[in-house]
């Protein structure tokens, strides 16, 4: 039998706030978790969800979305891009993030959501 969901993030199933700077709504669907991102203008990820995860590095696969505002990754090995709307990105484990800029990133997450800025 096929499966039909609809959910609204407007009324998300989780709410993640980050340290400081922002906060991830999360919606559970069946098959998998979609999280909506806001970071506020400052957040950085050794900074705002470092504490929560607590590695030393960001460890979450993303795939995901950029709506509106500026992101700057560094990975590990010192590889680094920037993102902004309309974007599609894939971040593999162990970097770091931040805004760039005096706009919000908001970015849709669609693998990475399940454990993103949780403990």
């Amino acid at each position: 039998m096929a499966t039909l969901e609809a959910k609204n993030f407007d009324k998300p199933d989780e709410v993640r706030p980050f340290v400081a700077h922002g906060k991830m709504d999360v919606v559970k669907l069946s098959d998998g978790f979609v999280g909506k991102a806001v970071f506020e203008p400052g957040w950085r990820w050794s900074q705002d969800v470092k504490p929560i995860a607590k590695t030393d590095s960001c460890q979450a696969h993303h795939l995901g979305y950029v709506l509106s505002g500026r992101m700057r990754v560094r990975m590990d090995d010192g590889a680094e891009a920037e993102v902004g709307p309309g974007d599609v990105v894939k971040v593999d484990p162990g970097h770091d993030a931040w805004i760039i800029g005096d706009e919000p990133c908001v970015m849709l997450e669609f693998a990475g959501a399940a454990h993103y800025a949780k403990a």
